[in-house]
């Protein structure tokens, strides 16, 4: 590829949708940097070619003036020395076929072409072109050098069938002068029998005069027993009757072009790292497997996707370099368990896709499952250090139904999300259930993009009571959704796929936005010696958002709220995930007036030392603990540790989700300072709150 400055690519494409589509492809990161120049017709690209130098020629086939190989051959012809690559609607193996044997680098169809695969195409057909460059250029090199020493040269008498071969001819296979002699045979017996019938064709289709010339690439066994690629030319001479007695040419060696066009197919359709087979390549068969099935139905398959589990904390904490080399050893693992004829291929990352023929049955795709199951089970040293991997397997055994390698694919990764969602080292085999919800969950998501932008997100407000005086203290703002068609959504069916999809951060920013500026309402509507607080959860994604202290001052500046009345929680594990960065947030939050509480403090994991020297406020028990401390002193143990634990530390105490008076009167008995849950209200919108605020409430 040229480097340095863009590429310079001429693209002649006439409709002005398919033009801004390939720009925009050409102009994505997947695609190197590139000057473009636009040309609607076969005439207007040739005047460009003829005025100006381009590295790389993207053509359709349909342009106003001409259509087919007609357009491809005018541009072609004013192009010789330059890449061309055909990109067009017309889906034709036979005219796909042809504009490549008329030079073409790549033929491409606009219904597929994605940019990583123009990319890929702009990649080799510059690889090519470079290679094809120099290769004509090494020739007339060559044949300079030919016609001074002879060396590599061929003279066959056809009148006594015999051939003059150079000693340059028999060097290049090892031989001495006199060790080969004049018979045809030293020649032709020693080609590769793979292709002795395509020399002997082109040899005879150019002595019957049916082609201008005779011109052969083909294996050639040397001395050593080793193949040399030949490159072999020849003209032929004839007499005035047009009855031919001679020919005779030059013989050269292009094993390592052979090797590096290899070379560039092999890196074409495998893994850089890993050497298997990519997803190129894997399609390919899985295709071939979908055929074969088809026609016979006789031929059952299934392909496994495979995903390392907690691959992801092991690259972070232990580097790539670690990293790498445990996909490579996954990898050798993975082909050490699978047959002759079955494939392993690497997607990217550590996503794995093995397809497995003969495998009609879910117990004969439990069985290879296991296999690689156990195999993945025994450590991998690294160095001095051992790593323990697991695997999460997802199935999808083949069916006619499926039309599209893509099909399949995608069905093993949905079931590989299943057996993810399972827990470690688990497999599930796809099945319609899984479809219908993986369909589900894609439409959640779009709904959940539109919802942001039509007000169908709202705030309900949870008060948050004062245990000693039996007031409130202020509210937790809580997100709900008031779906059109399915009606108000609690927060744990959207919430996970919301961090998941990153929404999330858009969510949580307009909540707090929202809960801020009534609050701000509510302080002035209710006065008191202590202002109202509000309280409004943060999420691990949010917190990790870079700027996140100077965003959350901004909202509360243009909100006008009541200095140190804002309350953010966190969960234990978001706390606790680095900590060193986030007791620096903690300090910066607390330095511009925002109170930090801990959430569902007890169900995650917390080092006491930390949370010590952790500048937060409050510890808010998770509810499960509130729930069943009524039920057994241990239970209760539980709690009054923790009221203590928080006492101690110099925080305040909230319990979480009271819902009866027993369970109040046990935490009052501990001291705890705060408490919320349906004992006292159930969350409400802003008017109902209003309400009850009026009604002047006391527990």
């Amino acid at each position: 590829m040229t480097t340095g400055r863009p590429l310079k690519v001429l693209l002649v494409e006439d409709s002005p949708n398919d033009f801004q589509r390939v720009s925009a492809l050409l102009r994505s990161d997947a695609t190197p940097p590139c000057d473009l120049t636009h040309a609607q017709t076969a005439a207007e690209a040739v005047h460009s070619l003829r005025t100006d130098h381009f590295d790389l020629v993207i053509t359709d086939l349909t342009l106003p003036e001409t259509t087919g190989l007609e357009t491809f051959r005018r541009v072609k012809t004013c192009a010789t020395r330059t890449p061309v690559i055909v990109l067009t609607g017309i889906e034709s193996d036979r005219i796909s076929l042809q504009a490549m044997e008329e030079g073409a680098q790549d033929y491409l169809f606009k219904s597929h072409v994605t940019a990583e695969l123009l990319s890929r195409s702009m990649r080799y057909a510059q690889a090519r072109h470079h290679a094809d460059e120099a290769l004509r250029e090494s020739e007339e090199r060559y044949a300079l050098a030919v016609a001074g020493s002879n060396n590599g040269v061929w003279d066959w008498d056809i009148r006594t069938n015999r051939v003059f071969y150079s000693k340059r001819w028999k060097s290049l296979l090892g031989y001495l002068d006199n060790e080969i002699s004049d018979s045809p045979a030293e020649w032709l017996d020693r080609v590769h029998p793979e292709d002795g019938e395509l020399v002997r064709e082109k040899l005879n289709a150019h002595l019957d005069d049916l082609t201008s010339h005779f011109h052969a690439e083909y294996r050639i066994q040397r001395k050593n027993g080793g193949w040399m690629w030949a490159l072999t030319r020849g003209t032929a001479v004839r007499n005035e009757d047009g009855i031919t007695y001679r020919i005779a040419g030059s013989h050269g060696d292009i094993t390592d072009r052979k090797r590096a066009e290899e070379q560039l197919i092999h890196n074409a359709f495998h893994d850089s790292l890993t050497g298997l087979p990519n997803r190129a390549l894997l399609h390919d068969r899985l295709d071939r497997s979908l055929r074969r099935l088809r026609r016979g139905g006789e031929s059952p398959f299934a392909v496994y996707f495979l995903d390392l589990d907690r691959f992801k904390h092991i690259n972070d904490s232990k580097g790539h370099e670690v990293g790498d080399r445990i996909l490579m050893e996954f990898a050798r693992r993975l082909e050490a368990c699978i047959r002759p004829g079955d494939t392993v291929s690497r997607l990217g990352g550590d996503e794995f896709v093995v397809l497995a023929d003969d495998v009609g049955s879910p117990e004969d795709a439990h069985h290879l499952a296991e296999r690689i199951h156990e195999e993945l089970a025994l450590p991998i040293a690294i160095g001095s250090e051992e790593y323990f991997t697991s695997v999460s397997i997802g199935i999808a055994l083949s069916s006619v139904d499926y039309d599209l390698p893509e099909q399949l694919i995608r069905d093993a990764d949905t079931a590989m999300y299943r057996a993810k969602a399972d827990g470690r080292s688990a497999t599930e085999i796809f099945n319609k259930e899984m479809h219908d919800r993986a369909v589900a969950i894609l439409q959640l998501e779009n709904d959940m993009r539109r919802a942001l932008n039509t007000s169908q997100f709202e705030i309900h407000y949870q008060p948050i009571i004062n245990l000693r005086s039996g007031r409130i203290r202020g509210f937790e703002a809580l997100l709900r959704w008031d779906h059109p068609s399915m009606g108000l959504i609690q927060p744990e069916h959207f919430i996970p796929l919301a961090e998941e999809t990153g929404l999330i951060v858009p969510v949580g920013w307009w909540v707090l936005e929202k809960a801020c500026h009534q609050m701000q309402i509510w302080q002035k509507q209710f006065p008191s010696g202590n202002p109202l607080t509000i309280s409004v959860n943060i999420s691990s994604r949010q917190f990790s958002e870079p700027g996140l202290v100077s965003r959350v001052q901004g909202i509360v500046s243009k909100s006008g709220l009541v200095p140190g009345t804002l309350i953010l929680e966190m969960t234990e594990s978001v706390l606790m995930k680095d900590y060193h960065i986030a007791g620096q947030l903690v300090e910066d939050l607390r330095a511009i007036g925002v109170q930090l509480h801990i959430d569902d403090f007890g169900t995650g994991y917390s080092s006491l030392s930390h949370l010590r020297h952790l500048p937060t406020e409050s510890l808010k028990i998770d509810r499960s603990f509130i729930h069943s401390m009524t039920e057994s002193s241990e239970n209760s143990e539980i709690v009054r540790t923790i009221v203590s634990l928080a006492r101690n530390l110099g925080m305040t105490s909230t319990a979480e989700g009271l819902e009866t008076a027993d369970q109040l009167a046990c935490a009052r008995s501990m001291d705890c300072e705060q408490g919320q849950g349906f004992f006292f209200s159930a969350p409400r919108d802003s008017d109902e709150i209003e309400t009850l605020m009026h009604s002047n409430p006391s527990w």
